[in-house]
């Protein structure tokens, strides 16, 4: 997953908190991250669900727009239990 566009012509944020740890599942829309811009701080939410595999940045990185930001797997469905009949 990459760093979103901040908007108003900010290229730029400072990470300063990971909500979902390597390892933790999230849901499309859950919060990842928190960035702090010039003008406030922004929840960073999850494009699509799945698990979280990697971090690319620590707390305290200046994050530019479109960068690699965090590695998300999806997880992939138990398979159906079969009867025997």
């Amino acid at each position: 997953m990459h760093v979103p566009g901040f908007g108003h012509g900010l290229g730029e944020a400072l990470l300063i908190e990971w909500v979902a740890a390597v390892g933790d599942v999230v849901e499309r829309g859950d919060v990842v991250a928190v960035v702090e811009t010039d003008k406030a701080s922004t929840e960073i939410v999850a494009e699509r669900g799945g698990r979280v595999t990697a971090h690319s940045a620590t707390v305290g990185t200046i994050l530019k727009s479109g960068a690699a930001f965090y590695r998300l797997a999806a997880d992939r469905p138990s398979p159906a239990p079969t009867s025997s009949d």
